[in-house]
């Protein structure tokens, strides 16, 4: 099953669906493909659009993927490394007004660079990137959350 997170931002990101859907048409996806879809409204019959889900269904989604398509946003992104998932990741992008900034171009190009993830940067890059992921191996995320966490509860307990 092919996974695809757009996350819970105000702004549509249909680019990424019309690609997802050539895909398909293509026969470069042949599975599955369940989407995550926010606010973003797309009429298709060619996958499965779910708006808002509970993070308990997302991460049950998440684990039964074998391939996660998502925006660049930090959550999803960690998300589905967490669960060793392989990623392809796009990001929304100003010129589009699927989003405010560009900061998730940034954030992209960061976890490609670590090889966590493929980054698409032109979505007629998608495709290749599709047919190119089974031969990807990424690098083995490890998450520093805990670790910053700690700090924090030191630096609190020493105030104290």
């Amino acid at each position: 099953m092919v996974l695809v997170l757009l996350g819970t931002g105000q702004y549509s990101f249909e680019r990424l669906l019309k690609e997802v859907e050539k895909c398909i048409e293509q026969n470069i996806i042949k599975d599955e493909v369940i989407v995550q879809a926010g606010h973003t409204k797309y009429d298709t019959t060619k996958m499965q659009i779910l708006d808002i889900i509970s993070i308990e269904e997302l991460k049950n989604l998440i684990i039964k993927a074998d391939l996660i398509i998502t925006h660049g946003g930090v959550g999803s992104i960690t998300q589905a490394l967490k669960s060793d998932k392989k990623i392809i990741a796009v990001p929304r992008l100003k010129k589009f007004q699927e989003v405010a900034n560009d900061h998730q171009l940034q954030i992209v190009e960061n976890f490609a660079n670590k090889g966590y993830l493929k980054g698409v940067f032109e979505i007629e890059e998608l495709p290749n990137a599709i047919k190119e992921i089974d031969n990807f191996i990424p690098n083995s995320f490890v998450s520093n959350t805990d670790n910053i966490i700690k700090i924090i509860e030191d630096y609190i307990n020493s105030e104290k």
